[in-house]
């Protein structure tokens, strides 16, 4: 049986078999901690560069069908499992996972360690890692190799992966609100969610200007989740957005941007947060949500009290239970906000739906 190596930039390795495309790949090594929604998680634009380890044991079982995925493509650049399912069982599925990475081109291994490589990146932090099938080279080749692998400080990846033309998901039923949506590297549920609540919603490239914003003369206005590093993205569009009074709504990369709007700064977590079982409590009432996160930055903000901004005082919404990050931006007039974690949550869990319905509350408000 052909032989798989994974290697990290620190040198550890891990030994194991291919699993999907046989070849060779480099990422920003991360996991996942969801124990479903493989699909939804490889078909993430916010995955873009990162090669992700599943830390359930049995990825597979289910299979893959045509209706799950958040978007055309998969955009993980490898893919660790532990144990494939040998089996697809699953009324909706028409191929298995492993099909579907050879079809996609994207190189994975199954490896035995996958805790010991969880545990690994908890303690040493995410790092540059590169999947090798049948490696002929040296293991000390290739972690030089994986060395010479980009960082994703600095990466400037939303553009990379967001649509190149604007197009319209109409609103399902009677359209109430018209609704200009960010693509910086948006997932397919998201603008479905919001069409759900009568939302005719405009999506658009990540390097859209204000004027191109605004001149939609939206109700509301959506930045999408995204990869790479908010410092490296201009946020002039949404400070214009934010200083002519339009109702705001971000999540994730889009909550970063938006920190960075209100002249917050980011900062890069030590391994991030990945999966659909992360505890945020709402600090106005003490509520506490299982969340869906996948993102490797955050933003630096007080999180006592409310803070100055160009656009009046602010206040963090919610927090990370788990490290105490900054989860939720609101402005206090009420007329912006954003979250750090996914919504539309397409695998769930959906404890946090009922943000799509504030945003709808602050356009209804705006439109009074």
């Amino acid at each position: 049986m052909t032989e798989a190596l994974l290697v990290l930039e620190d040198g550890r390795t891990f030994r194991g078999t291919p699993y999907g495309a046989e070849g060779e790949t480099f990422g920003e090594m991360v996991f996942n901690t969801g124990m479903t929604g493989y699909q939804e998680t490889l078909t993430d634009p916010s995955y873009h560069r990162q090669i992700v380890a599943m830390t359930a044991p049995h990825i597979g079982n289910t299979g893959v069908n045509d209706e799950d995925p958040e978007s055309g493509r998969v955009w993980v650049a490898g893919y660790v499992v532990r144990e494939p399912s040998r089996v697809v069982s699953n009324w909706r599925a028409n191929r298995s996972l492993d099909d579907y990475l050879k079809e996609q081109g994207v190189v994975g291994i199954a490896i035995p360690g996958t805790r010991a490589l969880t545990r690994h990146l908890r303690e040493r932090g995410a790092m540059r890692a590169g999947i090798f099938s049948a490696p002929a080279e040296p293991v000390e080749a290739l972690v030089e190799r994986v060395r010479q692998a980009p960082v994703m400080e600095g990466a400037d990846l939303a553009a990379e992966v967001a649509t190149a033309e604007p197009y319209v998901v109409p609103a399902i039923g009677e359209k109430r609100y018209t609704v200009a949506a960010v693509d910086l590297g948006i997932k397919g549920m998201t603008p479905h969610r919001m069409a759900e609540r009568g939302c005719e919603v405009h999506v658009l490239p990540a390097t859209a200007t204000a004027e191109q914003i605004l001149g939609l003369r939206p109700d509301g206005v959506f930045f999408s989740n995204g990869p790479g590093d908010p410092a490296t993205a201009d946020v002039e569009p949404l400070r214009e957005v934010l200083a002519s009074g339009t109702p705001f709504f971000g999540i994730c990369f889009g909550n970063q941007l938006f920190g960075r709007a209100l002249g917050l700064s980011t900062y890069k977590l030590r391994y991030g947060h990945r999966g659909v079982n992360q505890p945020v409590q709402d600090v106005r009432t003490g509520k506490v949500e299982i969340s869906a996160h996948n993102h490797g930055f955050a933003v630096e903000a007080p999180l006592e009290g409310p803070f100055d901004t160009p656009f009046g005082p602010a206040e963090v919404s919610h927090v990370n239970l788990n490290d105490r990050c900054v989860e939720g931006l609101r402005l206090l007039d009420g007329r912006a906000f954003s979250v750090q974690y996914h919504p539309e949550a397409a695998a769930g869990p959906h404890d946090a739906a009922y943000l799509f319905d504030e945003f709808c509350e602050v356009m209804n408000r705006a439109q009074a």
